[in-house]
């Protein structure tokens, strides 16, 4: 009899080897690779198979019903800003995120806005990862307790099934994949073949019934999704929750998206009272201070297709003792950071080799996207010269190693957000500034390279150099 080969799996993301090893070869995880059930070895040719009667006839395209795909509003703007409009039925989207970045509180405000306006319709919520009190004491801090708001712990999929029969709910929450196992399927909860098991159980479901499914997925060390990537090609929705716990902003972007863009971003804010949208984060990552500080410049980025205001604040402080200068970012890309440095000091000649630099966005903005190396250059210029940059301004561009300020793109978008926030001055790249049209109340300062936006934001007079 032949020796029966055995293969090994990844629990992280279902990569497959022949042998074990200590690190998984695809997401190097380490301690990851179990065994799994033994390799075909036969090589078997597979029979002619033969078609059989559908049970649905095909129609013709004009005569599809497009009832079943029309968006059903979850009552968060901002997450159905995401979604494409809200939710569809028989979908299955699925919640990504961090520990403790609030996506079991995010999901249970949706199940009680959604329990509120659907009166004849009831939410079933499943927790595997805590009980039914626990869950119950944060809907009531959260204002989310629904009279048509159903609640079960479970971690067996059969009973899961038992309840959605049961119950027949008009929306579904799991929270979270990972903790739900089937007694049919071998494993722990959690591992590939389990979570692919429960994945593929509930998307029947919400096909067959109509019933959309909100999945919460766990992340790995890496931040990536955990499980097999086949998890995420099944459901129709992949949405990341992002944000740093130790802040009150929170991002929810959509990476795949079957009804709508995926370029689309939803800002949140964590409250004590829960997560709100917020349809204007404006002023979580502007300073409040109406003076003109040095040291600071405004930038608009493009989260998507959202423009967001960030403020750049610097801070140069000359060296007390020896030793070499420290350069300290936070919210912004340190190799980025680390270029403009350089271009400052051969094209400026601006003296920073003596001098500790930080550099830093206000309220916990991350962005690394090059339209903000001008605002970049210009707060360490003028935190370095104590000269404070011209009131009300933004400043957009690239910034080359040349010195050359560069186009960027969506020009337009960002500065009509910068003229309704109140902003009347922009630095703007000098290439491509024809075809932008300067919004209402707001003057343009086209500009070629890093010496000329200098001395156009930050003017000298009644100023001191350092």
């Amino acid at each position: 009899m032949a020796k029966v080969k055995t293969s090994y799996q990844c629990s992280e993301c279902g990569w497959q080897s022949s042998k074990w090893l200590g690190q998984c070869r695809n997401c190097k995880a380490w301690g990851t690779l179990e065994e799994t059930v033994p390799l075909e070895t036969a090589n078997t040719q597979p029979g002619k198979i033969a078609g059989k009667t559908p049970l649905t006839k095909a129609l013709p395209i004009r005569e599809v019903d497009i009832a079943d795909a029309r968006f059903i509003p979850t009552g968060i703007g901002e997450l159905d800003r995401v979604l494409g409009g809200g939710l569809v039925a028989g979908s299955v989207v699925l919640l990504a995120g961090e520990p403790g970045v609030g996506k079991s509180t995010l999901l249970l405000d949706v199940a009680g806005k959604v329990g509120s306006f659907w009166k004849n319709k009831s939410v079933l919520y499943i927790t595997g990862e805590e009980s039914a009190a626990q869950v119950r004491l944060r809907a009531q801090r959260i204002d989310a307790l629904a009279d048509n708001l159903l609640l079960a712990a479970e971690t067996e999929l059969e009973n899961v099934l038992g309840h959605i029969d049961q119950c027949s709910p008009a929306l579904v929450i799991v929270d979270s994949v990972q903790t739900i196992a089937s007694a049919q399927v071998s494993g722990q909860a959690g591992n590939v073949t389990q979570v692919r098991a429960v994945c593929q159980a509930l998307i029947e479901v919400a096909k067959s019934r109509g019933i959309p499914i909100l999945l919460v997925g766990h992340v790995t060390k890496s931040g990536g999704i955990a499980g097999p990537r086949v998890l995420e090609h099944l459901v129709d929705v992949v949405t990341q929750f992002e944000g740093d716990r130790h802040t009150r902003l929170r991002l929810l972007r959509a990476v795949k998206n079957r009804y709508g863009a995926t370029d689309e971003v939803g800002c949140f804010e964590l409250v004590e009272r829960g997560i709100i949208g917020l349809e204007d984060p404006s002023g979580l990552f502007l300073s409040q201070t109406s003076s003109r500080v040095p040291g600071t410049c405004v930038t608009v980025t493009l989260e998507g297709r959202r423009p967001m205001p960030t403020e750049i604040q610097a801070l140069v402080s000359p060296l007390v003792s020896g030793g070499s200068a420290r350069r300290t970012t936070s919210g912004l890309e340190y190799s980025r950071v680390a270029m403009t440095l350089a271009v400052l000091q051969s094209r400026l000649r601006l003296a920073l080799s003596n001098c500790d630099v930080y550099v830093s966005t206000v309220g916990g903005a991350k962005t690394s996207e090059p339209a903000v190396d001008l605002a970049v250059a210009l707060a360490i210029t003028s935190a370095a010269q104590s000269r404070p940059p011209l009131e009300k301004m933004v400043a957009i561009g690239e910034v080359s190693l040349t010195g050359e300020i560069r186009a960027t793109v969506g020009c337009g978008r960002r500065l009509s957000e910068a003229a309704r926030l109140g902003f009347s001055h922009a630095l703007i790249p000098r290439i491509g500034a024809e075809e932008v049209s300067a919004p209402k109340g707001m003057t343009l300062h086209p500009v070629t390279n890093l010496a000329e936006a200098v001395m156009t934001a930050l003017p000298a007079e009644g100023t001191t150099s350092r």
